[in-house]
């Protein structure tokens, strides 16, 4: 069971981020509602949140998932693949040590992002992409290794189509993925039950599963069902100004 989690405010300066998609300026209230939404429904699964105030150092920041991965082994410094980024490391790294002293990191030339690193109970998928490169990748296939954990490494680099591996995918537990269609045919997923993603709801992909609950964006009713189908209790968030900027639920906490 999780129990903490940590999330940080966007800065006013959110939309100032690092994009690659064309949706439009996010509406900043907007966001700050939708985050605190966020927030409110972690802690209804149970969550005690370590909230960190808003770093307009660092527009992105608000996506904390991407400085850091945590395990329940241990914990990695990461080293980000933007480089208007790599000041959240040192930012976030306080934080993390009052709970993992012994934090491990990605170092140079490698670079990784968390957004594409997807735990699945014991195994771990690194997602290979346009900000995780074959060194980060490499270093943290090592890291989890000496852990205990096994990994696989997935690269995604000729998919347009998702910025980061969980943008994607998500574990569910059950030895279950969801999966988007581009990433369905991928051998490492053979012994997992697939959850299949119609294209016209990929960025709901990037769904949450939280002490027996999902958390999946607003909007998307067909994977909604699917889920519900299959027996899970699903929490609907609207996510509209963090799509924007490339974010996805999973993007905006840590949690252990």
């Amino acid at each position: 069971m999780l129990t903490r989690a940590i999330v940080r405010k966007p800065g006013r300066n959110f939309s100032s981020g690092v994009t690659s998609v064309d949706l439009g300026k996010p509406d900043y209230a907007l966001a700050l509602q939708q985050h605190e939404a966020y927030c409110r429904t972690l802690e209804s699964c149970g969550l005690d949140l370590i909230r960190l105030p808003a770093d307009e150092r660092y527009p992105d920041s608000t996506f904390v998932e991407d400085p850091a991965i945590i395990t329940e082994r241990g914990a990695v410094i990461t080293r980000p693949g933007a480089p208007s980024r790599i000041g959240e490391i040192e930012d976030i790294e306080p934080t993390l040590r009052e709970y993992f002293p012994d934090l491990k990191r990605i170092n140079p030339p490698g670079t990784l992002d968390g957004g594409d690193i997807c735990e699945a109970g014991e195994h771990f998928f690194i997602g290979v992409s346009e900000r995780t490169n074959e060194s980060g990748a490499s270093q943290l296939a090592e890291i989890l290794g000496a852990f205990g954990y096994s990994s696989s490494l997935i690269d995604i680099r000729g998919l347009g189509n998702i910025l980061h591996l969980k943008s994607g995918m998500a574990y569910v537990g059950d030895r279950r993925l969801v999966v988007i269609e581009a990433l369905s045919k991928q051998k490492v997923f053979s012994t997992y039950e697939l959850v299949h993603v119609n294209f016209v709801e990929d960025y709901a992909a990037n769904c949450l599963f939280i002490n027996d609950r999902i958390l999946i964006a607003a909007g998307f009713p067909g994977l909604k069902r699917q889920l519900e189908d299959l027996g899970y209790s699903t929490i609907a968030l609207e996510m509209s100004e963090f799509q924007k900027m490339d974010g996805g639920l999973s993007c905006l906490s840590l949690r252990f």
